[in-house]
């Protein structure tokens, strides 16, 4: 092992008895954002969802700050994982202040991450808007004082170009101050503004991997090939 906050080995796993990602090998280190690109239906989320310990795997292995992961999302969570699934990771029906209160961090530290949550703090989150709301889980998130490794599954998804560049401004800063974070973005070259590596998965494998400066030398042929843009 390195010293990567997130690395797997031949992962494979799948549903109901079919194989939806075969043989992924991947590693995040810490300050690193990794852009996890490809189609609908590539294995991205399928990936991310094993290495929260959301699904099992069939066979490889999953390590988590140096040791093998064990245990269910809440286990790996008190051991430093954040992971925004797609969709909003809120209580919709409790306020802002009093979602923030939920995560391991301080108002404080959640503000420093979104300080225009600020103004909205005894709103109910299910009447913000949807880049409020995403911005409140990232917040909620960044703001843990755990938190090693960020797991992101389509976080500008339904978003204005303008916010979903402002989300992944945060992720960038959050990993310039050490935070290892794996991106998953179907929008090739949204992610590779602000990552340093990418792997593009096609038909549950991972079939090319690079700098984000290697990948965006190869944008054309990668679009045409696994994006069909």
């Amino acid at each position: 092992m390195t010293g990567a906050v997130l690395e797997t080995a031949s992962l494979s796993a799948g549903y109901d008895g079919l194989t939806a990602v075969r043989d992924v090998s991947l590693s995040v280190q810490p300050g690193e954002v990794v852009a996890l690109m490809g189609p609908n239906g590539a294995g991205k989320t399928t990936t991310l969802l094993v290495i929260a310990g959301e699904l099992e795997r069939t066979s490889g292995e999953v390590f988590l700050f140096g040791a093998p992961a064990r245990g269910r999302l809440h286990v790996r969570a008190r051991a430093g994982l954040g992971y925004l699934a797609e969709g909003r990771s809120i209580l919709r029906q409790l306020t802002v202040e009093e979602n923030i209160s939920l995560c391991s961090g301080s108002l404080d530290d959640a503000l420093a991450v979104a300080p225009e949550l600020e103004r909205l703090l005894q709103r109910k989150a299910g009447l913000l808007s949807g880049g409020e709301q995403q911005m409140l889980a990232l917040a909620m998130a960044l703001g843990s004082k755990r938190l090693s490794l960020l797991l992101t599954d389509e976080l500008s998804l339904g978003l204005s170009p303008l916010m979903a560049a402002r989300m992944l401004r945060t992720v960038r800063a959050a990993a310039d101050k050490g935070v290892g974070a794996l991106v998953v973005e179907q929008q090739a070259e949204r992610a590779l503004e602000v990552c340093d590596r990418g792997y593009v998965m096609r038909h549950g494998m991972v079939e090319v991997a690079g700098t984000a400066d290697e990948l965006r030398s190869r944008r054309r042929d990668i679009s045409d090939a696994y994006f069909a843009l």
